[in-house]
């Protein structure tokens, strides 16, 4: 059957909507199983072809095939690596998103859609207490807004001080930044200043100790702080770190691409206070923002400094920057052609108002928080450390590498839970990572039911 492709297929939507309905009405969502790649090969053989398939049969290859071979991550049983929990209002915007053909990068093209994106970064800017003025762009994801970010930190040092333009310059990053922190200083030709940290904690004074100890300090010239590591939930001291790096005029940079979302808690939130020294800062909508993937926020303490770096210089791009007042995103990050992420967590903050999102932030560190009694109180349990906001470190007292391995596997074979185990201090230990905030007591209990 011929099918022109730039015609609407009533029967091909709703064969789509109706799958749609059915996986948003999942009540929970499971986990499905994922990892296996039985039955993958034959299924997908054939498939593609020069005159095209029925779309019936491709959706069903998808739901009974492709779509069992995953791990459902927005499951309230997914606890590994950095969930996600996206509203149902997000999922559902996202589709008209996609219908609606966006392109994001320009203000000629898009001036509706960035203007409504802006809106939420004026928020986050407002919530990490940045003065008026600050903005940025969404880009897919935490590395990409790191890279994005540093490369406008180590231009801005050699446009200030010309001195430094063909010396090495460093950046000062403790051992506990996240893994894109060192790919991006090594894809941006920058030598890492590693500061010892206290308690896996950055803070003012390690810095400012390293900082004394360094031959030709003028070419250090950022400073990079956590706010919410990925393995331990750990804040860096943001007020101690952002005051030295004031006082020395170098670029402060937070990854809290996790973390960041803590700022709207109504309990610890005050620990994120010392984000307002920040020249730029990172938080990722697809963690604990409960947006769909991929959507990472990438804002800046003043936007000039990052157009002077991302404004792409291109005879048919001229037309874009024409205008007066308008805001270009491909302007603040290394990106050109981008799709409007940040459209479906406008949607859903709008839709559900910024006081349950602090709700269901605040639901998370909860949990954790019970989390760790339970464990606690549990004889063959330890906690390896106290939660770091809605993360858990434990050990299985008297377990080994293979021991927690098979454990894990088991979990999610029989549909308990998605825990994987992770290394603290070269020690196998078991881990929770909390953002859904249907993920209840209940499970919990049977999960850590299943060490006895």
């Amino acid at each position: 059957m011929e099918r022109p492709m730039f015609t609407y297929d009533a029967e091909m939507a709703d064969l789509i909507f109706d799958f749609c309905r059915w996986r948003l009405s999942l009540d929970p969502v499971p986990l499905d199983f994922g990892g296996h790649l039985e039955g993958l090969e034959g299924a997908l053989e054939g498939l593609l072809t020069p005159e095209g398939r029925d779309p019936a049969e491709l959706l069903e290859v998808f739901d009974t095939t492709i779509a069992t071979a995953v791990v459902s991550v927005d499951s309230p049983r997914f606890l590994s690596f950095i969930p996600a929990a996206p509203t149902k209002a997000s999922l559902l915007f996202d589709m008209v998103v996609s219908a609606s053909s966006l392109n994001g990068t320009s203000w000629l093209e898009a001036a509706g859609v960035i203007a409504a994106e802006n809106q939420v970064l004026e928020f986050l800017a407002e919530r990490a207490g940045l003065p008026e003025g600050a903005g940025g762009c969404f880009v897919s994801g935490g590395s990409v807004g790191n890279l994005s970010a540093l490369v406008v930190a180590r231009d801005r040092a050699r446009r200030r001080d010309p001195s430094l333009i063909g010396r090495r310059l460093r950046f000062a990053v403790s051992e506990e930044a996240h893994s894109s922190v060192a790919k991006a200083l090594r894809v941006i030709d920058v030598d890492a200043l590693l500061v010892p940290t206290v308690d896996h904690r950055l803070t003012g004074e390690a810095l400012s100790a390293a900082l004394a100890g360094v031959d030709d300090p003028a070419t250090v010239v950022a400073v990079i702080a956590t706010a919410g590591t990925t393995n331990a939930g750990i804040i860096d001291d943001l007020e101690g770190v952002g005051a030295i790096a004031r006082e020395r005029g170098m670029w402060f940079h937070v990854d809290a691409a996790y973390g960041g979302a803590g700022m709207l808690s109504t309990t610890h939130g005050h620990l994120f206070s010392g984000m307002r020294h920040v020249d730029s800062f990172i938080v990722d909508p697809h963690k604990w923002l409960f947006a769909p993937f991929d959507c990472a926020a990438l804002l800046y303490r003043e936007p000039a400094e990052a157009a002077a770096t991302h404004t792409q210089d291109a005879s048919y791009l001229d037309v874009i920057h024409e205008g007066d007042g308008e805001w270009n995103p491909t302007d603040y990050a290394i990106h050109l052609t981008r799709r409007a992420r940040g459209m479906a967590i406008w949607f859903s903050l709008c839709v559900y108002g910024t006081d349950a999102y602090a709700e269901a932030v605040d639901a998370g560190i909860r949990i954790a928080e019970r989390a760790a009694t339970m464990i606690t109180e549990a004889e063959h349990l330890e906690l390896v450390r106290p939660p770091g906001l809605s993360i858990v470190l434990f050990r299985r007292v008297g377990w080994n590498d293979e021991e927690y391995a098979r454990w894990s596997t088991r979990l999610l074979a029989e549909q308990v839970g998605f825990v994987t185990p992770t290394k603290w201090l070269g020690e196998t230990v078991a881990r929770f990572a909390f953002l859904h905030p249907e993920t209840t007591e209940e499970m919990v209990a049977e999960i850590l039911a299943t060490m006895d």
